[in-house]
């Protein structure tokens, strides 16, 4: 009987992190377009990125002193751990904040972003030999269609201009792209054996010195420390910083690619519920379908 119930809790734990750990991230990874929409206001994107990074990494320089966790045993892990972090937050977080600085719809944001499953699952069939089914593909492809309804308001209302500032966001954009794509799948083959304290702290400690030197170099600098501004910053840092990275951590060492970077395909369509319940933007009928159509998608893709 012990092992029979035994058995029991195991798979109900099992179904319990199949399910709950991928809700909770996307829930979480989507409020960091509320929180840039809170803060950026109040400060240029690459200083509000600094201050944020630097308040996490001092978070957990404090616990790593309390908790003691292992360092990585070499210079070379800690090379591919800082390069990991470069992608996944430097290169992703400052080309959407820059991106959306410069006046960039964020549907149009949220649909070139939405590339990215697609996009990481051919790097993980060169990279980590991953292979998919069509009944896959199909799944990720359907999730992006779905992206794109959601986001086909905000699409059709934004005008392209010829300015300087346009085409320098659309460049932003596709480094974001790339960042977060490859990202994922250098995490995956270079720092799966990293501890999730001490191997995030480096990865946000590099991110900090990239961000900084840019901010110091090409930004004022200036705050407005409004209530605002301090509730976006502080949620970032703990909610998405801290929060949804170790869920993705997680999530990377423990499903296939195509199962993660699907979920990426949910971010847009939960952000346009939490726009419409805290700015009470329009969430039409299309956006609706869209919304089923990404679900429908992301549990295609998420099967094996």
């Amino acid at each position: 009987m012990t092992s029979i119930s035994q058995s029991f809790k195991a798979t109900v734990e099992s179904k319990f992190s199949l399910f709950f750990f991928p809700a909770l991230f996307v829930l979480l990874w989507s409020t960091g377009f509320i929180g840039a929409k809170y803060g950026l206001p109040y400060v240029e994107p690459f200083t509000f990125l600094s201050l944020r990074f630097a308040i996490t990494c001092a978070i957990l320089f404090m616990i790593i002193a309390i908790m003691r966790p292992p360092w990585p045993k070499s210079s070379r892990a800690v090379f591919h751990i800082s390069v990991s972090g470069l992608l996944l937050h430097g290169l992703y977080l400052g080309g959407i904040f820059s991106a959306i600085n410069l006046g960039m719809s964020a549907g149009i944001a949220a649909l070139i972003v939405g590339i990215q499953p697609i996009l990481s699952c051919l790097f993980a069939k060169k990279m980590l030999d991953e292979t998919m089914s069509r009944f896959q593909w199909f799944g990720l492809i359907l999730g992006f269609l779905g992206v794109g309804l959601v986001v086909a308001e905000k699409i059709f209302a934004f005008k392209f201009g010829q300015d300087n500032a346009t085409v320098i966001a659309f460049v932003a954009i596709a480094v974001s792209l790339i960042g977060i794509s490859y990202g994922i799948i250098y995490q995956k083959k270079y720092c799966a054996g990293m501890h999730p304290i001490t191997g995030t702290s480096i990865q946000y400690a590099s991110t900090f010195v990239l961000l900084f030197v840019i901010a110091l170099t090409t930004e004022d600098m200036t705050i407005q420390w409004t209530g605002e501004f301090i509730f976006a910053l502080f949620w970032l840092v703990g909610v998405l910083s801290i929060g949804s990275i170790f869920i993705l951590m997680y999530l990377i060492q423990h499903r296939s690619m195509s199962s993660v970077t699907s979920l990426f395909y949910m971010v847009p369509p939960v952000t346009a519920v939490e726009e419409y319940l805290i700015y009470n933007q329009s969430l039409t009928s299309v956006a609706l379908v869209g919304i089923l159509v990404v679900a429908i998608g992301v549990i295609i893709a998420s099967k094996k």
